[in-house]
C-alpha cells in the first residue's frame, strides 16, 4: 500500500511534465525531421542521432514555453496547462528545459559541428519566441528560421553539408508559421485578455478572426503546392494536394485542438508526398 501512495504522485508529476513539453507538436516535428534526414542520409550516425537530438531540443522548447507562459495561463484559467493547475511547479519545468538543452546540443555535435550550429539556431529562435517575442509583432517572423531550417538540419548530416532545395526550406517555414496561426486561433480571446499581442492577434484585431483563418489556409496549403511542383511523380503530388485541401480548411475553421491536429495531418501528408513523389531534398 505504501508503494501505491508514493508512486501515484510521481507518476502524476511525470505525466504533467510530459504534457508541459507539448508532446504532440514535439513528436510531429521530430518525426518529420527524422524522415527528411533518413531520406537525405540513410546510412551513418546522422539518422541514428537526428531524432533524439531534435526530440531533446523540441522538449526544451516546449518546457520553456509552458514555464515562461505560466503567469498568463494562470490568469486565463487554462485547465489544460499543468503548471496553471498546480500539478507541477514552474521551477521543475524550467529545470527540465535547461537540462534538455545540453543533451540536444551534445547529440547534434556528435553528428557534426554544422548540425549542432543549425540545431542551436532552431532552438534559439524558439526560445526567443518563448521568452519575449511571443507578445510582439516579430513572433511569426522568428518562427521562420525555427521551422525553415529543419530541412537544412537534415541535409547537414550529409558529407559536405549541402544546402536543401529552396522549396523544402520555404515549405517548412510556411507550414510552421501557418501552424502557429492555426494554434493561436482558439486562444485569441484569452490572449487579448492577458496582453499577448503577437502577429496573429494584431491581424485579428485589425481585420477579424476571418483574416487569421485566411492566412492559415494560404500558409499551410502553399507547401503542398511546392511539393506538387517538385515531385517527379505528378500524380503523387496531385493526390497529396487533394488530401491537403480539406485538412487546410479544417485547420482554418476548427476549434480547440482540431487546428493543431489538422496541421500535423498536413505535415504527414507532405512527408508522404516527399518520400513517394520522388522529390529531391538537395
Amino acid at each position: 500500500m505504501a508503494h501505491t501512495w508514493t508512486a501515484a504522485p510521481v507518476l502524476s508529476r511525470a505525466r504533467a511534465l510530459i504534457i508541459a513539453g507539448h508532446p504532440v507538436p514535439v513528436l510531429a516535428i521530430t518525426a518529420l525531421t527524422t524522415t527528411l534526414a533518413a531520406q537525405a542520409a540513410p546510412h551513418g550516425i546522422g539518422p541514428v542521432l537526428t531524432a533524439p537530438a531534435m526530440l531533446a531540443g523540441q522538449l526544451s522548447v516546449g518546457w520553456s514555453n509552458d514555464a515562461s507562459g505560466a503567469p498568463r495561463d494562470v490568469a486565463a484559467g487554462r485547465t489544460d496547462k499543468p503548471i496553471a493547475t498546480g500539478t507541477i511547479g514552474a521551477r521543475t519545468v524550467w529545470i527540465a528545459a535547461f537540462a534538455a538543452l545540453p543533451a540536444a546540443l551534445a547529440m547534434s555535435l556528435a553528428i557534426g559541428v554544422v548540425t549542432a550550429i543549425i540545431l542551436a539556431v532552431i532552438i534559439g529562435a524558439n526560445w526567443a519566441y518563448n521568452l519575449g517575442l511571443k507578445s510582439t509583432l516579430a513572433d511569426g517572423l522568428i518562427l521562420l528560421p525555427a521551422f525553415g531550417l529543419l530541412p537544412a538540419y537534415a541535409t547537414s548530416t550529409l558529407p559536405g553539408h549541402p544546402l536543401p532545395a529552396w522549396w523544402a526550406s520555404a515549405g517548412a517555414a510556411l507550414l510552421g508559421v501557418g501552424g502557429y496561426f492555426a494554434t493561436v486561433l482558439p486562444d485569441l480571446a484569452a490572449d487579448r485578455a492577458t496582453g499577448v499581442n503577437g502577429m496573429a492577434q494584431q491581424v485579428a484585431a485589425r481585420w477579424g478572426a476571418g483574416a487569421v483563418r485566411g492566412v492559415v489556409l494560404v500558409l499551410v496549403l502553399v507547401p503542398s503546392v511546392l511539393l506538387l511542383l517538385a515531385s517527379s511523380r505528378q500524380w503523387v503530388g496531385v493526390a497529396g494536394l487533394g488530401a491537403a485541401v480539406p485538412l487546410a480548411v479544417i485547420a482554418a475553421r476548427g476549434t480547440g485542438r482540431v487546428p493543431l491536429w489538422a496541421v500535423i495531418g498536413l505535415g504527414a501528408v507532405d512527408a508522404v508526398v516527399f518520400g513517394v513523389g520522388g522529390c529531391a531534398l538537395t
